[in-house]
C-alpha cells in the first residue's frame, strides 16, 4: 500500500470536493495550514494517516464526551448494524430515545428526531412560524444555528472563521425577516421585541454561545428573553446542540432553571453519528405533521445506528454525576494553568469556560459578544495553533470555536498539554 500523507490527500480531495473538505473550517485556511487527515481515534487521542498521535480537544466539534471509540457505544452500533442500517420505518429505539430526552429536559413534552443540528433549528423555526402565524425571527450575532437560509445572517462558526458576513444564495426577503441583535445586550432585545412583537414568531439563542468561541450569558440576559417572549406570546428557542448533555445530564436550561418553548439538540445525543432533535411543549409540537399542518420529514430521521449510539451514550451519562463533576474540575484546572502560562510571558489571553468547553481568545479585553470576540488576534491564534499541533495537541483550526474535554482526558493529557503550551509560548514570545 503506498504511503499516505495529509498533504497528498488534500491535493487529491481538492480535485473532487469544493475546497478539499466537506465542512469549511476543516480546511485550516484561517490558521494558514493544511488539514490533517485522520485515520482513527481512541479515547482522548486521534491519529493521522501518517501515524502521528494527537491529544484531541476538537472532539468531533463536541459529540465525543465519552471519548473516541467508547467500547459500549461501538458495541451498540455493531449490534444495530447486524440487524440492518436503515428501515425508513418506526423502531423501538426511537421511542426509547424520545423518552430519555423527555425525562432529561423538563421543558420537553414531545420530541422529533432529525439528522442534524441544522435540520433541528430550521424545523423548530418553521414550527414556531406555523404555531404563531408570524414570520419574523430574532437571532444573535455570532450564534450559529446551522446553515439554513434565514440563519446565516451574521452567524458564527465557519462564517466567522472565513470572514463571510452572510452568504450569497440567501434570498433578501428571508434576510429581511431575520432580526439580528448583539448577544448579551438586554436593552437591544427588549427594544426589538417591543418594536416587532406583532410579527415575531420566535427568538432563537445559544444559551451559552459556542460558535464565536465560548461566550457565557450575562446575568439576566436569558431570564429577560424568557420574560419578554412569554409576555408577548413569542416562542423562545434554546439551541442546545452543543450544550445539551455537555455539563450535566440535560441541558444548560436544567442548571439555569429556565424553560424555553422549544429546544434544539444534536451532537452528544448521537454518540458520534449524524443526529439532531427538537422538542418542546405538547401544544406546540402537535402542530407538526402528521398531528398538525407544519410539515417535516426525513428518510434517515431516527436512524437505528444513530439511535443505538445515542442510547448507549445517554445511558452512560445518566449515571455519571460524579464523572461530570470531575470533568468540570479537570477543565477548570487546565484553563487556570493555561492562563498562568500566558501571563508569565505577558501574552494577552482571555479564557472563557463553561463546564468542559472553553476558548482561548487572544485579546486583552473581556469577551461577551461577537464584537468583542472579533477583536482577538487571529494571526497570533494561527501561530499558536500550528505550534501546538507540531507538539501533538489538536485544538480547533479557528479562533472562533470551542475546545472540548471528554471523560477520557486524564491527568497525563493535561500535563502533556501544559508542557506543549509552555514550549509553544516560549516560541511565540521569541518571535514577537
Amino acid at each position: 500500500m503506498p504511503n499516505k500523507s495529509s498533504k497528498s490527500l488534500f491535493r487529491k480531495a481538492s480535485k473532487y470536493i469544493p475546497g478539499g473538505v466537506n465542512s469549511p473550517v476543516r480546511a485550516f485556511r484561517s490558521v494558514d495550514s493544511t488539514p490533517i487527515f485522520i485515520e482513527r481515534a481512541s479515547g482522548s487521542r486521534i491519529y493521522d494517516v501518517e501515524g502521528r498521535e494527537y491529544i484531541d480537544y476538537v472532539s468531533s466539534w463536541g459529540p465525543m464526551i465519552l471519548g473516541h471509540s467508547h467500547p459500549e457505544v461501538v458495541r451498540a452500533i455493531q449490534k444495530a448494524a447486524e440487524k440492518g442500517t436503515s428501515y425508513g420505518a418506526p423502531t423501538e429505539l426511537e421511542v426509547e430515545m424520545a423518552k430519555l430526552i423527555v425525562d432529561a429536559l423538563p421543558s420537553i413534552d414531545m420530541v422529533r428526531m432529525v439528522s442534524s443540528g441544522t435540520e433541528a433549528a430550521m424545523t423548530a423555526i418553521r414550527l414556531a412560524r406555523g404555531y404563531t402565524g408570524r414570520e419574523k425571527i430574532i437571532k444573535f450575532e455570532g450564534c450559529y444555528h446551522g446553515h439554513a437560509d434565514s440563519l446565516l445572517v451574521k452567524a458564527g462558526s465557519g462564517v466567522a472563521t472565513l470572514g463571510i458576513p452572510g452568504s450569497p444564495g440567501v434570498p433578501r426577503r428571508l434576510a429581511e425577516l431575520t432580526i439580528t441583535l448583539p448577544y448579551n445586550d438586554i436593552e437591544a432585545a427588549i427594544s426589538a421585541v417591543y418594536l416587532h412583537k406583532d410579527d415575531l414568531a420566535c427568538v432563537i439563542v445559544e444559551p451559552v454561545a459556542g460558535n464565536m468561541g465560548v461566550v457565557l450569558p450575562r446575568k439576566g440576559f436569558l431570564e429577560t428573553l424568557r420574560d419578554i417572549t412569554r409576555r408577548h406570546k413569542i416562542l423562545l428557542i434554546f439551541d442546545e446542540v452543543i450544550t445539551g448533555f455537555r455539563a450535566t445530564y440535560g441541558g444548560f436550561q436544567n442548571l439555569a432553571g429556565i424553560e424555553p418553548d422549544l429546544t434544539c439538540l444534536g451532537k452528544i445525543i448521537g454518540g458520534g453519528l449524524p443526529v439532531g432533535a427538537f422538542g418542546g411543549r405538547k401544544a406546540v409540537m402537535e402542530k407538526l405533521a402528521p398531528s398538525g399542518p407544519v410539515y417535516q420529514a426525513g428518510t434517515l430521521s431516527g436512524n437505528p445506528l444513530a439511535m443505538s449510539a445515542g442510547l448507549a451514550t445517554l445511558n452512560i451519562l445518566r449515571k455519571s454525576t460524579e464523572a461530570y463533576l470531575r470533568l468540570d474540575r479537570r477543565t477548570a484546572l487546565l484553563c487556570e494553568e493555561l492562563q498562568k502560562l500566558f501571563a508569565q510571558k505577558k501574552i494577552p489571553v482571555r479564557i472563557n469556560r463553561w463546564g468542559s468547553m472553553f476558548t482561548l481568545f487572544f485579546t486583552e479585553d473581556d469577551v461577551f459578544d461577537f464584537t468583542s470576540a472579533a477583536k482577538s488576534d487571529t494571526s497570533l491564534y494561527a501561530r499558536y495553533f500550528r505550534e501546538m499541533l507540531s507538539n501533538k495537541i489538536y485544538f480547533a483550526p479557528s479562533q472562533f470555536e470551542a475546545a472540548f474535554l471528554s471523560f477520557a482526558h486524564g491527568d497525563k493529557d493535561i500535563e502533556k498539554t501544559l508542557h506543549a503550551c509552555e514550549k509553544t509560548i516560549r516560541n511565540l514570545a521569541k518571535r514577537s
